[in-house]
């Protein structure tokens, strides 16, 4: 796991997109040592320590959102191929799955589940073993997120009370947790997403994004990029989607196959007419994000738990 935050002198956290490559005068939110931010072209973008790695990020894993940049389901790699083979031999032919090809660990990760109606027994993809292979659609993608991402913070929040109750050793740790968690939360809520149809002097192009800025704004940002590898540059916005920050690495998963960089820009898309309309439906088919209280808090840097603690 790799530490995408740092810590300002105000005790902001920072995220390692919103700095620049190198030494830099952030602080690990852990043991507040200095961090270099590694951005190269291979691996993830990430803060690294100066010195030694401290301990508590040495030894635990920094708390992620379920489903924002990995789609695997933590599958081990024999269980992943597996589940590729199945969806191609029977998932996308609707083709009931013998139980004597469905490996342990699939039906443990929730993957597959049993159809108790047809005899002998056969299994079938769920909704959440179709993220994998890039077959749920973005609604049902939702559905299957959202819960998972308030159970994780619910069990952050308790993890720390307990901590602070029995004056745990690791109550700063559990405390550094739940920010963490808490920011990465409140920067997808915080976003909106956009779908947009670009005509160029060389054909139509599309494209996915989220920006906390006005769509204006980011059009004319948009442009200006484009206009170093085009004549000619028109937008049309085909959809906005407030605080769902949350689906764009998941289009770009379930879409990747149509993906078209254009130098190092690549949020943009080559579809024909008629999957272009797919996609569009398959975003406007999204219901409404309606922001609970405790996301609402999030958003407004609500919460007595941690300023108690504080």
């Amino acid at each position: 796991m790799w530490l995408k935050y740092g810590v300002d002198e105000e005790g902001t956290l920072i995220y390692i997109e919103n700095v620049t490559s190198g030494k830099t005068t952030v602080k690990c939110p852990y043991c507040h040592g200095d961090l270099t931010a590694k951005k190269g072209k291979v691996k993830e973008h990430h803060f690294a320590h100066n010195d030694q790695t401290c301990r508590p990020i040495a030894n635990r894993e920094f708390p992620t959102l379920p489903l924002y940049d990995n789609f695997n389901i933590q599958l081990s790699g024999k269980d992943l191929e597996q589940l590729k083979l199945l969806w191609r031999e029977y998932g996308s032919k609707n083709y009931p799955i013998d139980y004597h090809l469905v490996f342990p660990g699939l039906i443990k990760a929730g993957v597959l589940h049993k159809n108790v109606y047809i005899v002998p027994a056969t299994y079938e993809f769920s909704n959440l073993g179709k993220i994998p292979v890039r077959a749920l659609d973005l609604m049902h993608f939702n559905e299957v997120q959202e819960p998972l991402l308030l159970k994780k913070l619910l069990k952050l929040k308790l993890a720390f009370e307990h901590a602070k109750h029995k004056n745990a050793p690791d109550l700063a740790y559990r405390l550094t947790d739940l920010k963490l968690y808490r920011t990465q939360l409140k920067r997808i809520l915080s976003c909106s997403l956009y779908f947009l149809e670009i005509e160029t002097n060389k054909g139509t192009l599309y494209k996915i994004g989220v920006t906390t800025k006005t769509i204006k704004d980011r059009l004319a940002e948009i442009k200006l990029d484009l206009l170093a590898h085009y004549q000619t540059v028109a937008i049309k916005v085909l959809g906005t989607w407030e605080h769902r920050g949350n689906i764009e690495l998941y289009f770009k998963h379930r879409y990747r196959n149509f993906n078209y960089p254009i130098g190092s820009l690549t949020e943009y898309y080559k579809f024909n007419a008629e999957s272009a309309k797919i996609v569009l439906h398959d975003l406007q088919q999204m219901k409404l994000k309606i922001l609970s209280q405790v996301e609402i808090d999030i958003l407004e840097d609500k919460s007595s738990l941690i300023q108690v603690a504080a």
